[in-house]
């Protein structure tokens, strides 16, 4: 039987349940792209449930025996052809691939292992929705695609250029201040979404350096402390600062860090300084990263998800171990766990400056310092993947340590018509929980 007879009769025989997506107005419709495996049980008795009480059984039963056969030759060819699109990003089969996405709900073991996240004072959360951020992301796609440095490598992918521009647009700051700037991708952003404001970028090299081999971005209405110029930003006299752009108001000062700086340090930093919106783009997992991350100051026995075992033996050592075949920074005990099964930061070390110090800390001090964040802390959120892996072809974070998409997977036709299948797979390898924060002394 040839391939396109195959699918014609997969077509017809198998009703998929479709999945509501948002249209042009933020209303739900009928996804046709969404399909998901559904189980002989259900086509059975989604066939009885058509076929009614009005049959005889003369022709129920052929009809039935007719149907059985054909679901056996679409059950062949759905394990013989490969239903979930994905890339060969990965060394692992396309079986065990097409068994996590849909078969063994690996992908849903969210709470399992746990996502760690920052309690605030009083339980605030942001103003927008996800219907804002599906908005933006059809606003801010073709922006992207302008974007002067194509190829970003070790900086900032779509996920986190999206969510930088949307909250700079969203928060409408009077003035944006970002303390690491690489080649100059995060100023563009920064640009795009306030284009009048003015920026205070510190930076160890100047952007205008990288002008020299390749693609980079130097703004024009940015006060640089880069180069010889630089000026670390807990050395910076901030109220001076303040005062030369006219900003009496410091909640309409949005701080962007992306400096692989301790973020508890930072944090210190900035509520001396007086500043209120703080947006980091590396808030590392536990286990993971070159510095220490709030996601990882928040990882607390009391907060679901938080606190692990480094028993060889335990269920989470085996899952961990499981979920290290499918994803590129999934981590399992032994590089989760350190000396005396400290598994806190990473391996019981508050790491800081790109990972060239490496403090060890008792749980103690761990967990000290996350009642001290807890205590200014008004809101918390994380920036969610722009989609689900299965659209992206990411290997890199794994799902079951991330909040849902914006884009889950599965809606194809959603994914498609905000532009986002349009984009190069390797853009969306980038993602590391930002992370906004709305802070004020206790």
């Amino acid at each position: 039987m040839s391939t396109a007879t195959k699918k014609k009769m997969l077509e017809r025989v198998l009703s998929l349940r479709r999945g509501a997506q948002m249209n042009d107005d933020g209303d739900e419709e009928a996804d046709e792209s969404k399909t998901k495996h559904i189980s002989l049980a259900m086509r059975a008795t989604n066939f009885f449930t058509r076929t009614g009480t009005g049959l005889t059984v003369g022709y129920l039963w052929p009809s039935l025996f007719l149907t059985l056969v054909l679901l056996s030759l679409v059950s062949l060819f759905i394990h013989s052809r490969d239903l979930v699109c994905v890339s060969s990003v990965s060394s692992f089969d396309l079986h065990s691939r097409l068994r996590f996405f849909g078969l063994d709900a690996l992908d849903s073991d969210f709470g399992s292992l746990g996502v760690p996240w920052c309690r605030s004072k009083h339980g605030k959360t942001v103003e927008w929705t996800t219907k804002d951020l599906l908005k933006g992301l059809e606003e801010f796609v073709p922006i992207y695609e302008t974007r002067p440095i194509k190829n970003n490598m070790f900086g900032m992918g779509f996920d986190h250029s999206f969510g930088l521009w949307f909250m700079a647009q969203w928060l409408k700051p009077d003035l944006m201040i970002e303390s690491g700037a690489f080649k100059g991708h995060s100023t563009w952003v920064l640009r795009q979404a306030r284009p009048d404001t003015p920026i205070v970028s510190l930076s160890p090299r100047h952007p205008e350096k990288y002008l020299k081999k390749g693609p980079a971005y130097v703004d024009g209405n940015c006060t640089y402390f880069a180069g010889k110029d630089f000026v670390d930003f807990g050395s910076l006299d901030w109220a001076k600062i303040m005062n030369k752009h006219g900003i009496t108001d410091l909640n309409k000062v949005l701080v962007f860090f992306d400096d692989h700086q301790n973020e508890f340090k930072r944090l210190k930093q900035a509520l001396k300084a007086g500043f209120k919106h703080l947006v980091f783009e590396d808030n590392y997992d536990t286990g993971t990263g070159d510095h220490y991350s709030f996601r990882q100051i928040c990882d607390q026995f009391y907060i679901r998800g938080g606190g692990h075992s480094c028993f060889k033996d335990s269920d989470e050592a085996r899952l961990r171990s499981r979920r290290k075949n499918f994803w590129e920074k999934a981590v399992d005990i032994e590089e989760l766990c350190g000396p005396g099964e400290t598994w806190w930061g990473v391996k019981g070390e508050m790491r800081d400056d790109f990972n060239h110090s490496n403090k060890k800390i008792t749980y103690t001090q761990h967990f000290e310092n996350s009642r001290f964040v807890e205590s200014v802390l008004d809101v918390y959120w994380e920036l969610p993947p722009v989609a689900g892996p299965s659209l992206t072809h990411q290997s890199r974070y794994d799902p079951a340590r991330v909040t849902s998409p914006i884009v889950e997977d599965g809606r194809f036709g959603l994914f498609q018509r905000l532009g986002l299948s349009s984009l190069e797979n390797s853009v969306f390898n980038g993602y590391t929980q930002m992370v906004y924060l709305q802070i004020s002394e206790s």
